[in-house]
């Protein structure tokens, strides 16, 4: 077990076209006016890839906090003002219902209004504005493209790195996006940031120990949302209480028999990690601006 309490966990995923779509990157930033970066504003800071600030070549930058729905909408205040306080523009998103997708145009707009006044000037008011668009997998970002475009322009799916190749989605007259590969860095900062991708699901689950994961993030749980697991598991986490022993408590609780008289850690992680997805325990975001000073 580590220092901090939680058990070690091993995590190694950086698919061979991941360092594709980092050239591909690289190769057409230029041809854009603005990049946005789609976040999951349950985890902002381990959903961006640190090398964005470098990639994005210092085009004027929006910042999307999708599943805005799922978030704790306190903390998603005070990431809105973080990243503002950064030069980012921000809105909030939620995908699926479609909610604050249609702010997005008009943000790009904003964004960039200085370049749309040198245009008319120029007599070019009718070129349009070109956007690409940046996340990490699993993000939202194809359902996203997918509502502001109004149709089926991006291909959707819940497995972690579909969208492989480049493609310009138009968005209207004036606004054309550049849909990119979603993309992770090669190695990961922390295990912090490699188990709140891997709950999120931004990583598969059979690359890691899924009862080592779950195990550690009861004990996040248990500092930052304790009433979720009470209410959800029906657990009372003492403090200083080990991430298996309550994870052994849910599975009790749950009525999860693994036979012998042992419960069913195994089925008790995949419940766990599923309901936090789902959203079953609550809206909560798992990490806080003060983390990052």
């Amino acid at each position: 077990m580590a220092d901090n309490g939680l058990e070690k966990l091993n995590i190694q995923w950086y698919p061979g076209h991941m360092t594709k779509a980092g050239r591909m990157i690289s190769a057409n930033v230029q041809n854009v006016d603005a990049v946005c970066e789609i976040l999951d504003a349950r985890i902002p800071m381990a959903s961006r890839n640190p090398d964005i600030d470098s990639l994005a070549s210092g085009k004027p930058r929006l910042v999307i906090l999708n599943r805005a729905d799922l978030a704790d909408p306190k903390a998603t205040a005070l990431w809105r003002e973080y990243f503002k306080g950064l030069g980012l523009a921000v809105i909030e998103t939620d995908c699926k219902s479609g909610k604050g997708v249609g702010n997005f145009a008009p943000a790009v707009r904003s964004l960039l209004k200085e370049l749309l006044a040198q245009r008319a000037a120029k007599g070019q008011a009718t070129r349009a504005l070109r956007v690409m668009v940046l996340g990490i997998p699993n993000v939202g970002k194809s359902t996203f493209i997918n509502r502001v475009a109004g149709k089926k322009a991006a291909a959707v799916s819940d497995r972690p790195g579909v969208t492989r190749g480049r493609q310009w989605i138009t968005v209207d007259r004036g606004l054309e996006l550049l849909d990119t590969p979603g993309i992770l860095w090669p190695r990961f900062d922390s295990q912090e940031v490699g188990e709140l991708l891997a709950v999120t699901g931004a990583i598969k689950d059979d690359v890691l120990d899924r009862e080592t994961l779950a195990a550690n993030f009861l004990v996040r749980l248990a500092r930052l949302y304790p009433e979720a697991i009470r209410q959800r598991y029906k657990l009372d986490a003492a403090s200083g209480m080990a991430g298996w022993e309550m994870l052994e408590l849910c599975a009790k609780n749950r009525g999860f028999l693994a036979g012998r008289g042992e419960y069913d850690t195994e089925r008790m992680s995949a419940v766990l990690l599923d309901e936090c997805r789902g959203g079953k325990l609550g809206r909560m975001t798992l990490e806080r601006p003060e983390d990052e000073a």
